[in-house]
């Protein structure tokens, strides 16, 4: 009994000590949802989505998230061709050697290339975020239960803090965070960018776009698996059918004798 009680009070205590809020206040909220075009048996993906969503990683996010397992050249499955997947490699200085002299130097990228770290080690990272360590964005979608939705409601809430909770110092606000304090301040915001094919950057079309990006970069065969999928349902259904027949035509003749 002593013990059951001495984890209650800690399950009680505890969440306020992490936070500085109240326990109710660490409490999480569900994800908002929304119908992704590449969800479903039938799912695909939009490359002109893709194409803006990297932009929106491009321009806001790669400065403290890296994507360590992209590579340029997978840019052209999203619907770069490849001179301009050379132009956006040849954007990026990559750090190459040793050479002749045994030093290490810099050239510029190319489509063989992974999509460099913003920072030289963790500890730059951390020291140039406040003491956090930004994730890799590669697998985020894939990270959590409803990766997607739960990205997409990160992304847009940010909120000022309740009355009565402590937020600490350098933290900002956010209703679908674990703990509603995160130490990334608010990126996205109505304008953040300004896409190449015009399309209007409302906070929340951005919010999309980068998620369908970053879900492209966890599962960028995500189209041939759906197309394996349909595939393989068909030929079942199909040796279904044949194996029925198949099974009332040997017993008729079973039957007869």
């Amino acid at each position: 009994m002593r013990k059951f009680l001495l984890a209650a009070a800690a399950a009680f205590i505890l969440p306020t000590l992490v936070s500085g809020a109240p326990a109710f206040a660490a409490e999480e909220v569900k994800p908002m949802h929304r119908e992704w075009n590449f969800n479903g048996l039938l799912g695909k993906f939009d490359k002109q989505q893709l194409q803006r969503g990297f932009q929106v990683y491009k321009e806001v996010c790669a400065s403290c998230h890296s994507l360590n397992f992209i590579s340029f050249r997978n840019l052209e499955s999203i619907g770069y061709s490849e001179d301009q997947v050379k132009v956006i490699a040849a954007e990026y200085q990559i750090t190459d050697g040793p050479d002749e002299n045994g030093d290490m130097f810099q050239r510029p990228g190319r489509p063989s290339d992974h999509i460099p770290h913003p920072f030289a080690n963790d500890q730059l990272a951390r020291a140039s975020n406040g003491g956090a360590l930004p994730p890799d964005l590669s697998l985020m979608t894939k990270a959590r239960e409803d990766g997607p939705n739960y990205v997409y409601s990160l992304m847009l809430g940010y909120k000022d803090a309740p009355n009565g909770f402590e937020l600490n110092p350098g933290m900002s606000y956010n209703e679908f965070f674990p703990g509603h304090q995160i130490a990334m301040p608010q990126q996205i915001t109505d304008d953040r960018v300004t896409y190449a094919d015009g399309t209007k950057a409302s906070a929340d079309q951005i919010a999309q776009d980068v998620v369908a990006f970053l879900h492209w970069a966890a599962e960028p065969k995500l189209e041939v698996r759906h197309a394996t999928g349909i595939r393989v349902m068909l030929f079942a259904f199909l040796f279904t059918v044949l194996a029925y027949f198949y099974k009332r035509r040997l017993w008729a003749r079973l039957e007869k004798h």
